[in-house]
């Protein structure tokens, strides 16, 4: 041993590696008390598309109304999967009773009609005169129609008009399949920048101008703005917006503040979000947006549910094990031994599975320890009657610890110990 290199005995002890932690645990989301609360006025279902809104949305309020409460659910997906599901030929823009028998509660649907909805905040808010102007005019038919934001504002406006009535002491509704999930907390204010941009304003500059001098220099400022817009436009189109801005403009100051109070309606308590999504990494990182666009917004978050996952029947037997065991099985050539070895690697295959969905859970609980979680199981077919939506409902709202294999329903797999 060299001078240079000290005793071993010299050195301090390595310390020991620290025991492998596990993963952190969501805490559980208890729906069934969330629903039944007569403090709950308002449960809102969003997230990505494609991801079961409006199934999670219907099994919610047909949970609440067989716990006694008088629930209707507002439906943006015009794919009418609701109303097959509860048993209806069509949802329009009004609620419909739902024929449950032996529910001690009451169960209403609609479909978010759009430009009818749009339309009928146009005759609640102006004169007869006015409203046939605002209504027959080309553009805002056009707007009412297909104008980006529209569906999303329309439902907010909605939302107000069944919160106002007073009529359901439980209002859910399943919000706009989207590619951004923020667009539904954007409509309001989106709408009213549209109705105070420099368009707009300049539109309606002639009509709001006082005095002759004012009227004056609005109109050539007027003039000028629309030779250079009616290039772009053309002249019949701006002549329509005009007309449909100058027919509006009484209307604007409604506009904003019935958007700012439906806002300030999702911020209070008896309010609350649940965010849905599928155990796909673009499904949860479009919830995981979403979860923090309510956290800075201040939005009341009740909690995740993971949508169509795929626990195994049990969890006593590993992935690696149930492959060895149908190798085993395959060796020993026993009578059904196909059959049992294509059982265990059905089961194996399960496994795998369920453990890519757990790991990529795992990995938003890290990211958002704080934000509770169910998961749901996904279904063996289309959910597509009442007793469907009753099933699903028992998985949304049973208790964390009742699954057949004991695994709380915050996980698709028992937590590994460290």
């Amino acid at each position: 041993m060299s001078a240079a290199q000290p005793d071993a005995a010299a050195r301090p002890a390595r310390a020991p590696h620290p025991p492998a932690r596990p993963a952190a645990q969501a805490p559980p989301m208890d729906l069934d008390a969330l629903i039944t609360d007569p403090e709950t006025r308002i449960l809102v279902c969003c997230g990505a598309g494609g991801v079961g809104k409006t199934t999670t949305s219907a099994a919610l309020a047909l949970a609440a109304a067989e716990a006694g409460r008088t629930v209707v659910v507002l439906t943006i997906d015009p794919a009418r999967r609701l109303a097959q599901s509860l048993g209806l030929e069509e949802l329009d823009n009004e609620p419909r009773r739902v024929d449950v028998p032996g529910v001690p509660g009451e169960l209403h649907a609609m479909m978010l009609d759009m430009k009818r909805t749009f339309d009928d905040v146009v005759v609640a808010h102006s004169t007869p005169e006015r409203a046939e102007q605002i209504l027959a005019n080309p553009f805002y038919q056009s707007l009412s129609s297909s104008f980006a934001g529209t569906q999303e504002y329309m439902a907010m406006e909605k939302l107000g008009q069944l919160r106002a009535t007073n009529r359901w002491d439980l209002i859910i509704v399943d919000t706009p399949p989207s590619r951004s999930a923020l667009d539904f907390l954007d409509a309001p204010n989106r709408m009213s920048r549209f109705l105070d941009g420099t368009m707009i304003r300049l539109l309606t500059a002639p009509a709001r101008a006082g005095g002759r001098v004012g009227l004056r220099f609005a109109s050539a400022g007027f003039m000028f703005f629309s030779k250079i817009i009616s290039k772009i436009l053309g002249g019949q189109l701006l002549r329509d917006i005009s007309a449909f801005v100058a027919a509006l403009d009484t209307m604007f100051g409604g506009f904003r503040e019935r958007a700012n109070a439906t806002y300030e309606l999702l911020r209070r308590p008896g309010t609350w979000f649940v965010v849905v999504a599928t155990p796909e990494p673009d499904a949860l990182r479009e919830a995981s947006y979403f979860v923090d666009r309510l956290s800075a917004e201040g939005m009341p978050l009740a909690g995740l549910v993971v949508n169509r996952t795929h626990p195994p029947a049990t969890t006593a037997l590993s992935a690696t094990r149930a492959e060895g065991a149908a190798e085993e099985v395959l060796e020993a050539d026993g009578p059904d031994a196909e059959l049992a070895a294509a059982a265990l690697r059905v089961h194996s295959e399960r496994m795998v599975l369920a453990a890519r969905e757990q790991h990529m859970a795992d990995r938003f609980t890290s990211a958002h320890p704080e934000v509770a979680v169910r998961t749901v199981p996904a279904a063996a077919g289309d959910v597509h009657d009442l007793d469907g939506l009753r099933t699903m409902g028992a998985e949304l709202t049973g208790a964390d610890a009742d699954t057949p294999t004991g695994t709380p329903r915050t996980r698709i797999l028992p937590a590994r110990r460290g």
